[in-house]
């Protein structure tokens, strides 16, 4: 795939100021074309079929048939990217996470009010966005490969020890990256701390939903909150998610501040922080993403003596993140997705 072709962008959406607004933003980008717009899902299939476009940017709610079932129906029939558009609300976020789930590569907050200014004030973020989309590979849900659970005997000196954690960044493709893990792994590992960029307010119905799925528990980082074997903390959003140490232990710390490495979360903050306070009694792992974000950290942990893997180009829905960590020379081995739970384990062991 050539990256210097601009990429070829279909804009379906009900309403005739909102698509223009979007038009309006796209074409601004130098390395995205507008090739055409539909009304709704009926349109699209046939504007597809017509100018093969790189990219869709998806509303959901449309007369005729939803996003949503348009999106279902998409991924079975003609599999390619797409960016849904969904409202900033409570319905909102739950019908983004279903979107990710039925293979969005990502989703893009619509303002609730005077929607045409909205969105020209997120006019970068939404091009890039949606070229980054562009280049992804997209293909069926996988289901997640069960691991075996080891002995809580073999958990038992690290957990009680406090020390070992492993951390996790992802952005683009990353939330059904974390949910094959996730749902992979057993109960009894040590704590992982997890930056996934996500729009703000999508993190704790994320964390629920994987809750409701996975053998370890879920849930959004708290500000000096003791970290648990067996449990899984999601960096909140807006803020950066550190990791500390106490009399019993590892515990998150949140703090405010500017982006780092673009984003807030940041990975390159938790993995630094990772690097400083669990040195080599610890695991950093890389998913797909765009951009470079936890390339620095990454490097950090791996130069204190942790362990550290990169998810491989051919699972990654984009191969962005783990490749500047590894040019960096941040990443000391690359796995298929399907493999990394595997590679926890294995690490859990050793340390153990």
């Amino acid at each position: 795939m050539s990256l210097d072709r601009k990429r070829r962008v279909l804009v379906v959406d009900d309403s005739a100021l909102v698509r223009q607004v979007l038009v309006n933003i796209l074409s601004r980008h130098p390395l995205l074309e507008v090739v055409g717009t539909a009304t709704d899902p009926y349109d699209a299939r046939e504007r597809i079929k017509e100018l093969d476009p790189d990219v869709l940017t998806l509303d959901v709610e449309m007369p005729r048939m939803d996003g949503l079932t348009f999106l279902g129906k998409l991924m079975k029939a003609h599999p390619m990217p797409v960016v849904m558009l969904s409202s900033l609300t409570a319905k909102g976020t739950s019908t983004a996470l279903d979107a990710l789930d039925l293979g969005a590569v990502d989703v893009i907050g619509k303002p609730v009010l005077d929607q045409a200014a909205g969105l020209e004030a997120m006019g970068a973020e939404i091009a890039d966005t949606v070229y980054g989309a562009s280049l992804a590979r997209v293909g069926p849900r996988r289901p997640a490969a069960l691991a075996p659970s080891p002995t809580l005997a073999a958990l038992a000196a690290r957990a009680k020890a406090g020390r070992a954690l492993i951390a996790i960044g992802s952005s683009t493709g990353g939330t059904e990256a974390l949910r094959l893990v996730f749902e992979s792994i057993p109960e009894n590992l040590p704590p992982i701390a997890v930056v996934q960029h996500m729009l703000p307010g999508f993190t704790a119905a994320f964390a629920d939903r994987l809750n409701r799925s996975c053998r370890a528990r879920v849930k959004v980082a708290e500000d000096g909150e003791p970290l648990k074997p067996g449990s899984i903390y999601l960096a909140p959003s807006e803020v950066h998610l550190t990791i500390g140490r106490h009399s019993a232990g590892l515990l998150a710390r949140l703090t405010t501040g500017d982006r780092v490495s673009h984003h807030l979360p940041s990975v390159d903050v938790l993995f630094d922080s990772v690097a400083a306070t669990c040195g080599p009694h610890a695991m950093g792992v890389i998913l797909t993403g765009m951009g470079d974000d936890g390339a620095r950290g990454l490097l950090k942990m791996r130069q204190k003596g942790a362990r550290t893997l990169g998810q491989d180009e051919a699972s990654c829905v984009v191969y962005g993140m783990p490749r500047a960590a590894f040019l960096r020379g941040g990443v000391e081995e690359e796995a298929p997705l399907g493999a990394i739970a595997s590679h926890l384990l294995a690490w859990c062991e050793r340390e153990a």
